[in-house]
């Protein structure tokens, strides 16, 4: 019954091309100071901490936004790890909603000169929540591609 109930919660999937290759692309998920550079909805909003393990079991917590970069703490553990290819990882925000955890996967392919990232968040507690990540993964996928672009 577990099973069903997990399946029939919202998720969102996105998918971008990056012209750039998947070294690179893995480099912006995994380094510490590139995720200072890129990470968050909003334009200009500072990254004030990225602890980043990147492992199987391995935890990652970043702080972020607001004018002083500390408006919103987001962590989880890494689930899955696949250089240059696949990076999954629990989700959470342990400052309001700790107990709501889903999954986030990343999939990279190369795509002629570039990258194809597919980009899936799941296991999301309803679809007013799912919405809201959509919106702000949406923009921070755009600022990843600008990061990328100025590489």
């Amino acid at each position: 019954m577990e099973q069903t109930k997990l399946a029939e919660r919202p998720s969102l999937a996105l998918t971008r091309s990056y012209p750039v290759a998947p070294e690179i692309v893995w480099r912006a998920w995994t380094d510490p100071e590139a995720v200072k550079r890129w990470w968050g909805p909003d334009p200009g909003e500072p990254v004030s901490l990225a602890e980043l393990d990147v492992r199987v079991g391995g935890r990652f917590r970043i702080v972020f936004g607001g004018p002083d970069g500390t408006a919103h703490e987001c962590a989880g553990v890494y689930r899955e790890v696949v250089p240059n290819r696949k990076l999954a990882f629990t989700w959470t925000w342990p400052n309001s909603s700790p107990e709501r955890e889903s999954l986030v996967t990343l999939t990279l392919r190369p795509a002629g000169s570039g990258t194809e990232l597919h980009f899936v968040h799941e296991q999301f507690f309803d679809e007013a929540v799912r919405d809201g990540h959509k919106q702000g993964w949406t923009d921070a996928l755009d600022k990843l591609g600008r990061f990328l672009q100025a590489k």
